[in-house]
């Protein structure tokens, strides 16, 4: 089967952008007098979108909303900028050799829209991915399958003829409910095992390990 469509995660997938997710969460966590976490703690936190990230990063008993705190999170998230998150090695030599080979990209997170496209611009700006998309209002997140279709749309192709790659269960879950190809990634905010639990065909250890596995296909 010849695959040209490409559905990436961001955050754990494309970009490390943990240390800024977790300073700006315990930034908000600090205005009210709470704890903060350790940046790795949030590894197991994040992907399901900010309002679930301050679900987590509650600690028992707190008073505060997490709707509050989401509403403090997002304000921290956005002043402090993208200073700290890096593309991950060997990710932009994938991007430039999918394009080379005329592959249509795009990017589908949970994170809230206009952080999506934030985050893209300022790291992969000169990708050109066929579109950008966060969380929307009246589109639910993944794993629901809604906006991957969408996307799948714009790509031009059946979503059988998309892969899905991510590095949480939550991507793996999209792309099934989407019957799209699940590929998982290593090096990302989870694991091997999480990944083929929930229903990887492959996981991958680093981004040129992309190529050779569409070259089999």
């Amino acid at each position: 089967m010849s695959l040209h469509a490409f559905i990436f995660d961001l955050d754990g997938t494309l970009a490390d952008s943990l240390t800024e997710i977790g300073t700006a969460m315990n930034t908000a966590l600090s205005k009210h007098g709470l704890p903060a976490h350790p940046i790795d703690a949030y590894r197991l936190m994040v992907g399901e979108g900010a309002d679930v990230l301050a679900q987590r990063a509650l600690p028992a008993g707190a008073t505060l909303t997490a709707a509050q705190l989401t509403v403090d999170y997002r304000a921290a998230y956005a002043a402090q900028g993208h200073a700290a998150s890096t593309v991950y090695p060997g990710v932009r030599e994938l991007l430039a050799e999918l394009v080379r080979r005329g592959c249509r990209l795009a990017v589908l997170s949970n994170k809230r829209d206009d952080f999506t496209q934030h985050l893209v611009k300022a790291k992969l700006a000169d990708v050109p991915f066929v579109d950008v998309r966060g969380e929307r209002e009246g589109v639910p997140r993944k794993p629901d399958p809604t906006a991957a279709y969408e996307l799948a749309l714009l790509l031009g192709v059946s979503p059988s003829r998309v892969v899905f790659v991510g590095d949480t269960a939550i991507d793996m879950g999209t792309a099934k409910a989407a019957g799209m190809r699940a590929v998982g990634v290593a090096w990302g905010f989870r694991g091997r095992d999480e990944l083929l639990s929930a229903g990887a065909e492959v996981v991958l250890d680093r981004p040129a390990d992309l190529l050779t596995w569409l070259d089999r296909q």
